[in-house]
């Protein structure tokens, strides 16, 4: 069996755990506030319901890192006209996941949107997450240029790298690294301050995620500003303490399922006390060890 396969109890064991996490994807937006932060350099970041924007400005325009969903697109334009009067001349997507590309034919038709060549395949076809199933996207809202390792944008006075990855969080997942702002923006590979969401069914595998987050580790300066894809922005230390956080908590899972105990018998035991708070704003400490449990165990492993 591939190894980017689940069986299909699997999937529907994660899913299950994940009953009223869908409100990450469907937030009221009529109450929505868009906020800004500057984070280094030409670096902006804006906070809001769903993944966090990254933006570059200067004199070449504005270079732009996910885009939210598409009820809010006007105050995500309100929010950068507040930043300067450069033109969107790039969108580029961390992953395929609607609450980062949900506005992707907002600007698609204005701005080339670069990806990895998996979120172009994703956005163009049907595909669930969350229980939830979402349809192709308009060709508007596809990327057109997509890459499988990594690719530079020479842009604002800086080479801007996008690279890949693979099987983290999703199977088309990249960072962004503003390498003379130095900030790097690294999607859904970072939750700052919680349990992350790992797409399983997307070729996501909580291994892998923590391997990806170990390669990212090893490469950035000490002196490095993080933007997540969920949480605020960060710092090295931030990102040491959530790899700490992958490998203690999966080790701990790894455990249990060793001495023969059900995913149920380890849920009511284990609530990760070392880490209080991080199960209380997305993904609960029983929703995370569903998602490392099913990771452990999938048929292929």
């Amino acid at each position: 069996m591939s190894s980017s396969r689940l069986s299909v109890g699997t999937v529907l064991l994660v899913l299950s755990s994940l009953v009223g996490v869908q409100t990450l994807l469907g937030q009221d937006m009529a109450s929505a506030v868009i906020e800004t932060r500057e984070v280094a350099g030409n670096v902006y970041a804006l906070f809001g319901p769903g993944g966090n924007i990254g933006v570059s400005v200067g004199d070449d325009g504005m270079l732009i890192v996910d885009d939210l969903m598409a009820p809010l697109t006007e105050r995500v334009r309100g929010a950068l006209g507040e930043l300067g009067e450069g033109k969107v001349k790039f969108l580029l997507n961390t992953h395929w996941h609607p609450d980062h590309t949900g506005a992707n034919q907002d600007w698609g038709g204005s701005a080339p949107i670069v990806a990895h060549h998996n979120v172009r395949h994703r956005l163009s076809t049907q595909q669930e997450v969350l229980g939830m199933t979402y349809g192709p996207l308009p060709a508007e809202g596809l990327p057109v240029v997509t890459f499988t390792d990594s690719l530079s944008i020479h842009f604002n006075g800086e080479e801007i790298r996008a690279i890949h990855l693979p099987g983290g969080h999703t199977d088309g997942d990249i960072v962004v690294w503003f390498s003379q702002s130095n900030v790097v923006h690294m999607g859904d590979l970072f939750f700052n301050g919680m349990f992350p969401f790992i797409d399983l069914g997307s070729g996501g595998d909580v291994l892998q995620f923590t391997g990806n987050v170990s390669a990212v580790l090893d490469r950035i300066p000490e002196n490095v500003r993080i933007i997540p894809g969920h949480g605020p922005v960060g710092d090295i230390e931030d990102l040491r303490r959530f790899h700490t956080m992958l490998t203690e908590t999966t080790a701990i899972v790894r455990a249990h399922i060793e001495t023969g105990k059900s995913l149920e018998e380890i849920q009511a035991e284990e609530t990760f006390d070392d880490y209080p708070g991080w199960g209380d704003v997305f993904i609960t400490a029983p929703q995370w060890s569903a998602m490392i449990h099913a990771s452990l165990t999938r048929e292929d492993a």
